[in-house]
């Protein structure tokens, strides 16, 4: 009998590819919006993170014995107020549309809300809490048909090593057989991985509901993680996560969304053009010519797409950049190659005067250029999910 057990065991472990159901995905929804709610996130019963009527967001921590609790707001860092009963309260200034990642601050050492799902960012574990936008209904759980997000295990040569990919595969991709489709290669910012394009992005939400309206042609979104080293090879070292004291609110202007890092990406697009894209195409549907392929990336996710396309104008030929900087006409050596450069800032970033101007440019060149400004957001996941919304329709068009 143990042994039977065990053999199931090995079999289960040894799985490639899981499938994620669609309904399994957290049900946030525009609906909510101006009403006062237990945020979605939280564990069933839980009462708290609570988004008050105004967007003010109330959070709560049970530790008696400590001598001073912190919630950190986006890494921004608030005292919270200890009552008789040894929980302690705080409620923040009215918060964003959107997700936003938050923590503990116990004595000084960093603890997650075990009342609360737990997520990725800043380079360490997080939790969450969500603003309904009366306007994000394009990101909400509908009657539309759904795609599949696989998680899909392969070899890289490039690394000697097993990486991770998160793929969506479009509405239909498994009854019309004979089809074949185009290609999205998808980035993650700084301090994170190829879990959040779906998790806090709500990338296959958003594409069913664009596909179902029409506005968007279906196709495959391929997500990794750009962290890739080589046998002997030291891994990056991201930027520390260091809550600071009180900031400005969410109201304040953010810091520029580019930052500089001691490392390149040089050996992620050794994988990416080696490993990742044969396997991609080896094992799924694809258009594999160059007309057929984008990359986008948001933040330092940007930084990779730049240095994965640009010297790969064969192989890309739609680029997108959330919240990333922008590019200029001599930094592309080939014109002829790209159909479409596409680059977003939420409006509270710094960087966002400029995309505009950085889009003429491009066009009057005769690069194709769209730029676009999310109103009042910053560095944030509700500046890049309206950029995915943007650039989805314009991707792939004959």
């Amino acid at each position: 009998m143990k042994k039977a057990l065990l053999f199931f065991l090995m079999i289960a472990i040894s799985v490639s590819e899981i499938c994620l159901a669609q309904t399994g995905q957290v049900a946030v929804s525009s609906k909510l919006a101006g009403t006062a709610h237990p945020s979605p996130y939280n564990m069933y019963g839980a009462r708290y993170p609570f988004i008050e009527a105004d967007n003010r967001v109330t959070f709560q921590f049970n530790a008696p014995d400590a001598q001073k609790v912190q919630v950190a707001i986006a890494n921004v860092a608030y005292d919270m107020t200890k009552g008789d009963d040894g929980v302690w309260t705080y409620t923040s200034e009215p918060q964003d549309y959107g997700y936003h990642n938050y923590w503990m601050i116990v004595d000084g050492a960093v603890v997650l809300d075990p009342a609360t799902d737990g997520f990725i960012g800043y380079s360490h574990d997080c939790n969450g809490f969500e603003i309904p936008d009366p306007e994000g209904d394009f990101y909400d759980l509908k009657d539309v048909p759904h795609g599949d997000v696989l998680i899909k295990n392969y070899f890289s040569k490039v690394t000697d090593a097993w990486r991770m990919a998160f793929i969506y595969l479009p509405p239909g991709y498994e009854k019309s057989t004979s089809t074949r489709y185009p290609v999205l290669y998808l980035q993650h910012g700084g301090g994170e991985d190829q879990r959040v394009w779906i998790e806090m992005g709500r990338t296959n939400i958003i594409l069913d509901n664009l596909i179902a309206e029409g506005k968007s042609k279906p196709f495959i979104v391929v997500m990794e993680t750009s962290a890739a080293t080589k046998p002997g090879e030291a891994p990056p070292q991201p930027p520390r996560a260091k809550p600071a004291g009180k900031g400005q609110g969410a109201q304040g202007k953010q810091p520029a969304a580019r930052p500089r890092f001691s490392f390149s990406f040089d050996t992620y697009a050794e994988l990416m053009i080696h490993d990742l894209i044969p396997f991609i195409d080896g094992n799924f549907r694809t258009l594999s010519d160059q007309g057929s392929r984008a990359m986008a990336g948001l933040s330092m996710g940007s930084m990779v797409t730049t240095s994965v396309t640009l010297p790969n104008l064969d192989k890309f030929s739609h680029i997108g950049l959330f919240s990333g900087g922008t590019l200029a006409p001599d930094q592309i050596s080939d014109k002829s190659k790209v159909k479409l450069v596409f680059m977003s800032y939420g409006s509270r970033e710094r960087g966002s005067e400029g995309v505009k101007a950085a889009a003429d440019l491009l066009n009057q060149s005769g690069i194709k250029s769209v730029s676009y400004i999310s109103p009042l957001t910053a560095h944030e996941w509700q500046s890049w999910r309206r950029s995915l919304r943007e650039f989805a329709p314009l991707l792939f068009k004959n």
